[in-house]
């Protein structure tokens, strides 16, 4: 039977593969990369939304191997293949994700308050990088309507929660910037699996000063005061010299973090794997461009580290 089971998921995944690499891919290229995204997830929440179209995704798309599971900081992953912050940023997904195979999902990043985020275009294709150019700018509802959604919500994987500071000029200002992500954090202390902490977008109008270990400290002493349950993870910029991930490393020991999440978006375009000679100046870069850069910081930290800290691969 098991066999039986391999042997079908091998062919359908075959099937599947050739359909978008031929069919999907090249349709969905005709279009704006935004509208594309906006349309899958529009099918997305009407996929979700009923038991009969959820198990019609979960027939072509869904895997189950006792092998692939693992428990990490007291949560059970059914596998470990997460989808990132930065596709569900309105948390509209989470009841589709499961069918269509992922072991865990993090929504957002969430802000404390609503974000419009930058003006389009906010999204580019490197299609001979396989990457995107990612310019959102923490577009989200905000904390209170997304709480909201959520709070009586059953979920299939582990939910996380990823918040971040407002992108807005008052944000400027560190201490307006560590209240607006207190507010996030506040809101989501009890709901989801665990909640990361995004000091690394690239595309706020405050830049990153929370990649700064005193700043950091400061945001991390005010979240400390917030009562939670949940695991923390940090998540990483693909940037950082080593000088200040040595004192971020030293600095977090006295909070309370669990993790780290590396990584975020590249600002760095003098990456030999740019192909394009074209590349939008604004803007962080995904995919394949960040993908060494992400495992450099994975191996790094699991030098300094070992096993006192959970190590959470993205990019």
């Amino acid at each position: 039977m098991k066999r039986m089971y391999e042997t079908w998921i091998k062919g359908r995944n075959a099937i599947s593969r050739f359909l978008y690499q031929y069919t999907a891919k090249p349709i969905f290229f005709l279009f704006d990369p935004e509208d594309t995204h906006n349309l899958l997830t529009l099918k997305g929440r009407f996929l979700g939304s009923n038991h009969l179209t959820r198990g019609l995704i979960t027939f072509f798309f869904g895997y189950q191997n006792k092998k692939l599971e693992q428990t990490i900081a007291g949560i059970r992953f059914p596998n470990p293949l997460g989808l990132a912050a930065g596709f569900d940023k309105d948390a509209h997904l989470t009841a589709i994700l499961p069918a269509v195979g992922f072991g865990y999902a993090e929504v957002g990043s969430i802000t404390g308050e609503p974000c419009q985020g930058n003006p389009r275009p906010r999204l580019w294709r490197l299609k001979q990088s396989k990457g995107l150019v990612i310019y959102y700018g923490l577009k989200n509802q905000g904390c209170a309507v997304i709480a909201e959604k959520l709070k009586n919500k059953q979920f299939a994987i582990p939910v996380g929660t990823s918040v971040a500071m407002t992108n807005c000029a008052k944000n400027l200002d560190i201490n307006k910037a560590i209240k607006d992500y207190a507010k996030a954090f506040r809101a989501f202390a009890a709901i989801g699996s665990y909640t990361t902490v995004n000091i690394s977008c690239p595309n706020a109008q405050g830049g990153q000063p929370f990649s700064d270990p005193a700043n950091l400290d400061r945001l991390l002493s005010e979240l400390d005061k917030i009562t939670t349950t949940k695991p923390i993870f940090l998540k990483m910029s693909p940037d950082l010299a080593r000088e200040q991930i040595n004192s971020i490393l030293d600095m977090v020991k006295k909070h309370h973090v669990n993790g780290f999440i590396c990584t975020n978006l590249t600002k760095n375009r003098n990456n030999p794997k740019i192909v394009e000679k074209n590349v939008p100046a604004k803007g962080g870069i995904s995919g394949k461009p960040v993908e060494d850069l992400s495992n450099d910081l994975i191996r790094y930290l699991y030098k300094k580290i070992g096993n006192q800290y959970v190590i959470i691969g993205c990019g």
